[in-house]
């Protein structure tokens, strides 16, 4: 998982491994007993797919189990990883960053440490053999590199035949929004270089040889969280301000509506945090 997936899900970089179990091993009627922002988030995400504990899904339709190969790219410090391990899966971690690929391996030990390789890479190329996953991740990380397509290009050549893909992105209507509150590094490497409209990340997937089987949107709650955010002057590793506390508390009110989870589904159509696709490689 990115860095900037971490914050997605209201996490910090320097999270510990309990906010792991947090993230992939709570079942649905324990996340009121999470606070704050991350609670709202991460029940957020249960809503729209993501960490299915029913179904052994990391995402709607990406089960994982023992005999599933993982390679996760730009896995930041391994939140995502952590729920495939727990499922029994073997997992390869790819990332640029040697402290978040320490972290990842620091946290990932205390599961199943037999069962996990990592790499530093910046992914061209990637240091692996060809079709060795079935199960390939790579979350908000083509708004970083230099070349999407290049990248695309490795995440297929690792992928056995029938792989399955999760890949995401951030939504360009809530990145344009952030160009108007965030700071100039905000899109200045090595965060985000590009703005992927929704037509052009389609493209990239299925030029690169993939077969899409969803398209779906999703975090409209951390578009406006992360508008406030930079104008409340608090760090993320302690985001307490109470204009981001009223928003939170507005929208897990918003959830408790008859009507909440049809509106969420319109707003994150509307205006999400990211736009996610889950793709094969064909057969």
């Amino acid at each position: 998982m990115s860095s900037i997936t971490k914050k997605l899900l209201g996490l910090s970089s320097k999270s510990s491994s309990n906010d792991a179990a947090s993230a992939t091993g709570c079942e649905q009627r324990n996340w009121n007993d999470l606070s704050g922002s991350r609670g709202a988030g991460l029940k957020d995400a249960f809503l729209s797919g993501w960490f299915q504990n029913d179904t052994n899904e990391i995402f709607r339709g990406i089960p994982i189990g023992e005999s599933d190969v993982v390679v996760d790219v730009g896995c930041g410090d391994g939140g995502n990883s952590a729920f495939c391990l727990r499922r029994g899966a073997k997992v390869v971690l790819a990332d640029t960053d040697k402290e978040a690929i320490a972290t990842a391996i620091a946290r990932l030990r205390t599961i199943r440490p037999d069962n996990v390789e990592t790499h530093v890479s910046d992914g061209n190329p990637l240091p692996l053999k060809d079709a060795i996953a079935t199960r390939v991740m790579c979350t908000e990380v083509l708004e970083h590199v230099d070349d999407p397509a290049q990248l695309m290009r490795e995440l297929v050549r690792i992928g056995k035949p029938g792989a399955r893909y999760l890949i995401s992105v951030p939504d360009p209507l809530q990145e344009n929004l952030q160009k108007h509150v965030a700071p100039p590094s905000y899109f200045q490497k090595p965060n985000h270089i590009r703005v992927i409209e929704r037509q052009e990340f389609s493209d990239l997937v299925t030029q690169a040889g993939l077969v899409i089987d969803e398209v779906t949107y999703y975090g409209f709650f951390w578009s406006i969280w992360w508008a406030m955010f930079w104008a409340c002057g608090v760090d993320l590793e302690q985001p307490a301000h109470p204009v981001l506390d009223h928003w939170t508390e507005a929208w897990r009110a918003l959830m408790d509506m008859p009507n909440g989870h049809e509106l969420k589904r319109k707003l994150d159509q509307f205006m999400p945090k990211s736009q996610v696709i889950v793709a094969h490689k064909p057969a």
